[in-house]
């Protein structure tokens, strides 16, 4: 088949053809004597397949590495899955971003619409500044204590109950029950690990859903809950769409935000929660008030603080319970007043 005819079946230009072809994505035979293109049915698939991942957003050099990889059918279909998971994550927080920006321009237009009064050029900057500073947040989320090292023996750690881990099981009981969903509904784990949370909320009936920021521990999740779907994120940008869930858990992993992240990822939860969504959080609090997040007299100086926390929470519509688990690990658990309509 020639190029001329590929194109058109395809609704693509042949200038687009001989691009991925430039690139080293396609290598179609040449007649030697005239040099025109002939594709194989085997040239054709590759070529639908480069079109599919573009569509999706992949990177062109991803798109390489994943055709030039391996033969095996498993490991290439394991393989394309991590490279789509990974772009939809990045594609999740640019929209986060973008809305970002249209709510911060929807602000600045309401402050231009005053026509009585002067343009208010430092409040306009006030309100740049302030967007940027929650850019800066969201991206500079990193993991500090690199999970992926850390996914085949975590179920080992977390038996051991001790150390930031004491009380574990009894944590994650106490989850399930304060949230004691109905059969059927949809709950999120933010934080999933290797699945020990979602796992019992699975077997109270609930049809789960587990977000991680490591892929190494989203493995060990799937080969012990294949019931469960996965996906590569963190609590700055979940990976969803708004209002498509009933209940957010979360277990030992609020801690490893920082004080200006936590309302972020607060927010966020939010957002993807139903109008009558509630939210269920153990980890390691603070129990201090004040507002300095260092103090050398307090051993939990640079945990969350679980006042902050459900002043936030409280101060955005929500009923809040709390429980003293040990002297670090706290549940705090936040039902809504009355449905929450803001998306």
């Amino acid at each position: 088949m020639r190029i001329k005819e590929v194109a058109n079946m395809l609704n693509l230009s042949p200038r687009a053809i001989r691009f991925y072809e430039e690139q080293g994505l396609l290598a179609p035979s040449k007649d030697k004597t005239n040099r025109y293109r002939t594709f194989t049915e085997q040239e054709l698939e590759r070529l639908r397949t480069i079109i599919s991942l573009r569509e999706a957003g992949m990177p062109l050099e991803h798109i390489k590495q994943w055709l030039d990889g391996s033969s095996d059918e498993t490991e290439a279909r394991d393989e394309l899955l991590r490279f789509l998971e990974m772009r939809r994550s990045a594609i999740v927080a640019d929209w986060i971003e973008m809305k970002q920006v249209i709510e911060t321009t929807d602000r600045m237009l309401l402050l231009l619409k005053d026509r009585d009064k002067e343009i208010p050029y430092a409040d306009l900057f006030q309100l740049a500044d302030d967007s940027r500073q929650l850019r800066e947040q969201r991206k500079n989320w990193l993991d500090r204590w690199n999970y992926d090292l850390l996914a085949d023996h975590h179920d080992e750690r977390v038996r051991a109950s001790s150390g930031t881990f004491a009380d574990y099981e009894e944590a994650l009981e106490l989850v399930a029950e304060w949230l004691s969903p109905i059969p059927g509904e949809t709950g999120l784990d933010l934080g999933v690990g290797t699945g020990n949370l979602a796992s019992k909320l699975l077997d109270r009936g609930a049809r789960m859903c587990g977000v991680d920021q490591s892929a190494k521990m989203l493995e060990q999740c799937a080969a012990k809950l294949p019931e469960l779907e996965t996906k590569l994120g963190n609590m700055l940008a979940v990976p969803y769409t708004n209002g498509q869930f009933d209940f957010i858990a979360s277990s030992f992993a609020f801690r490893h935000l920082s004080a200006e992240q936590q309302p972020l990822a607060l927010e966020e939860m939010r957002r993807v929660l139903k109008p009558h969504g509630r939210i269920s959080i153990a980890d390691l609090f603070s129990l201090s008030d004040a507002d300095s997040d260092l103090d050398d007299s307090d051993p939990m100086s640079g945990y969350p603080k679980l006042p902050t926390v459900i002043r936030w929470l409280e101060a955005h519509g929500y009923m809040t319970r709390a429980r003293r688990i040990n002297d670090m690990l706290h549940l705090v658990c936040a039902v809504p007043i009355r449905p929450q309509n803001r998306y």
